[in-house]
C-alpha cells in the first residue's frame, strides 16, 4: 500500500458488479480490498482498518444492514463512513439503512459516476488531507495540496515522513494513534519499519513545530501512542 493512499473496503458479493466497482475505485487513485459475504466484510474491517466502506445490502452469510449494525456500534469502527447499495428503493427501506448507521444509500441500478463521486464526498468527511483539503488546528495550518505547513506566521519546513504525520494528527484532533496505527497510515501497510522509527519521526515533527517557540501540540500517552491536542 503506498503510504497514505487512502482504501476503500468493497464488500459485493456480484463478481461482474464487484469488478466494476474495483476497477473504478482504482481508477479514482483508492486502494481497494473487497469482500463477497457480511462475515468477509466484518474480518477485512478489522485487519484494514479502511477510510469509507461500500457495502451492498443483499450478501450471503451476514447481511449488509447486520454488517453496518455491527460497524456502528462498535467503537474503534463508528466513524468509518458507509456507502450502502441495494435494489430496494422504496423509501421504508431507504429510512432503515439511514436509520441503521449508513452514511449513504445508493439504489441500484446506479450511475458508477455518482457513486464515485459519493465516495470523494465521504473520503473528504473522513480524510481530508487526502482529498486535498486545508486542514487546521490552533495556530497550525496544513495545505495537503500544496504540501506547505506554517504555525501562525512563520512556515516550517517538514520532511514527506513528518508531514504524512502532521496530517494524520490534524485530521483527527484528539485521537490517540497507537505506533502501529501510524506505521499503517504513513509508512504503508506493506513496508516493514520498526515501530521506535515513529518515535524518532514525531521527535523531528515535534522540534519543527516548536522552531520559533510555541508549545509542543503533540501528547505522547504512555502505553498507548501519540495524540495532537
Amino acid at each position: 500500500m503506498a503510504a497514505d493512499q487512502p482504501t476503500v473496503l468493497l464488500v459485493e458479493d456480484e463478481p461482474a458488479q464487484r469488478e466494476v466497482l474495483r476497477y473504478n475505485l482504482e481508477a479514482e487513485g483508492f486502494r481497494v480490498v473487497a469482500g463477497e459475504n457480511g462475515e468477509e466484510g466484518l474480518v477485512l474491517m478489522d485487519e484494514e482498518s479502511p477510510d469509507v466502506v461500500v457495502l451492498d445490502w443483499m450478501l450471503p452469510k451476514v447481511s449488509g444492514i447486520e454488517v453496518c449494525r455491527q460497524l456502528k456500534t462498535r467503537p474503534e469502527t463508528r466513524a468509518v463512513p458507509i456507502i450502502m447499495l441495494s435494489a430496494r428503493s422504496e423509501e421504508v427501506d431507504r429510512v432503515r439503512g439511514l436509520e441503521t448507521g449508513a452514511d449513504d444509500y445508493v439504489v441500484k441500478p446506479y450511475s458508477v459516476i455518482e457513486l464515485m463521486a459519493r465516495v470523494r464526498a465521504q473520503l473528504r468527511r473522513a480524510r481530508p488531507a487526502a482529498a486535498g483539503l486545508v486542514l487546521e488546528y490552533e495556530d497550525i495550518r496544513l495545505d495537503s495540496e500544496t504540501h506547505r505547513v506554517t504555525r501562525g506566521e512563520e512556515a516550517l519546513k517538514l520532511g514527506p515522513t513528518e508531514f504524512r504525520l502532521l496530517s494524520t494528527f490534524m485530521e483527527k484532533p484528539g485521537r490517540v494513534f497507537t505506533r502501529e496505527q501510524l506505521l499503517d497510515r504513513v509508512w504503508g501497510r506493506d513496508i516493514y519499519v520498526d515501530t521506535r522509527t515513529v518515535d524518532v519521526h514525531v521527535g523531528r515533527l515535534r522540534k519543527a513545530l516548536c522552531k520559533h517557540g510555541g508549545e509542543d501540540p503533540l501528547r505522547t500517552v504512555r502505553g498507548a501512542g501519540y495524540a495532537l491536542g
